[in-house]
């Protein structure tokens, strides 16, 4: 960036402007800035404004099963279950009812308040969601918040979800527009756009987000979040992933992403999007303490809970738990409504 570029978006950058409105015009200029700051500044800047919105004590407990797992149609560079590629994964049929019910009494017990499903299809069947919405009848009847995964809908299926008592769709963007032809080439961007905007319209929460270290460069990371951050209405959980590299995917040898350049992801999305939760997601298994620590201080407030989402690692219950004790950390289990 030209210090002239510099100069014009820092304007933007005022702490007093970022924490009183709700903005949804973000240009890649400012938010390009916003990511260049200062890191004491940012995260200060995102710290500020987390604490008006949410207590920055307190950290959002979900836990996520995969409910269908492999075989998926889908080329995504990042993922194991594509049936593209041989990582070793085996093909598994929709989970049984009664295990699906057992893994969220488990979940609730160790402190989750929201459970979510995920299923590897590039898009389900209508007899694979009835089956999904009985899973979420009987998850919320246990007290819970419930999501699902489960790639491209219809309209009617998407008003099923709805009708079950769905509470959360998750649709992930991956990345930006720009790169998104690196990392997918059977579903389209727009594919993506197309599915979220049916769960809006049928009156669920959005949770969508994308995944950051798979060779994208800055802008495209800015790209992201200006998506995400420009939607008429934020998507009231945003997951942030690093990506988990998995022997057998393209995306197995890219170089890592410099943990700084993350948490500067997480800050950003706090102060774009005030009164979403900015979920801490994927790759946290690979993330010293000490680099969650900077990203709670950024304005991550969401955690998956358990040692595995969906196919990959993820720290055990009992290290969180004391990651927690040590940081002064409550957990709780329920969402804040989103702007």
């Amino acid at each position: 960036m030209s210090v002239q570029d510099w100069v014009v978006d820092q304007s933007r950058l005022d702490l007093k402007v970022l924490s009183e409105s709700i903005r949804h015009d973000w240009g890649l200029l400012e938010v390009k800035a916003l990511l260049n700051q200062p890191f004491s500044d940012l995260l200060f800047h995102a710290q500020t404004i987390h604490r008006e919105h949410f207590d920055p004590n307190e950290v959002q407990v979900s836990s996520l099963l995969s409910i269908k797992t492999g075989s998926c149609s889908e080329d995504c560079a990042y993922c194991p279950q594509s049936a593209h590629y041989q990582t070793g994964l085996g093909q598994e049929s929709l989970l049984p009812i009664a295990d699906v019910i057992e893994a969220a009494r488990r979940a609730k017990a160790e402190g989750a308040g929201r459970f979510c499903m995920g299923a590897a299809w590039r898009s389900p069947s209508d007899r694979d969601i009835d089956r999904v919405c009985e899973m979420i009848e009987e998850v919320k009847a246990l007290g819970m918040e419930t999501c699902v995964t489960l790639g491209m809908l219809t309209d009617q299926q998407t008003h099923q979800l709805k009708a079950s008592g769905l509470d959360y769709y998750n649709h992930n963007l991956d990345t930006s527009e720009a790169y998104y032809s690196e990392i997918i080439s059977t579903r389209t961007y727009q594919d993506r756009l197309d599915t979220l905007e049916r769960v809006r319209e049928a009156g669920l929460n959005v949770c969508c987000g994308g995944i950051v270290g798979m060779g994208e460069g800055l802008e495209d990371r800015a790209g992201l979040l200006i998506q995400l951050a420009n939607m008429p209405r934020h998507p009231e959980s945003v997951p942030i992933n690093l990506l988990v590299k998995v022997e057998g995917t393209p995306l197995s040898d890219v170089d890592a992403l410099d943990p700084l350049d993350f948490v500067r992801t997480i800050a950003a999305a706090r102060i774009m999007m005030p009164k979403s939760r900015v979920r801490l997601s994927a790759g946290r298994s690979e993330m010293s303490d000490e680099m969650q620590a900077l990203c709670f201080m950024a304005g991550a407030n969401s955690i998956f809970y358990g040692e595995r989402l969906l196919t990959t690692e993820n720290p055990v219950a009992e290290t969180d738990r004391l990651l927690f004790r040590r940081l002064g950390i409550r957990m709780s289990g329920f969402y804040a409504e989103a702007d």
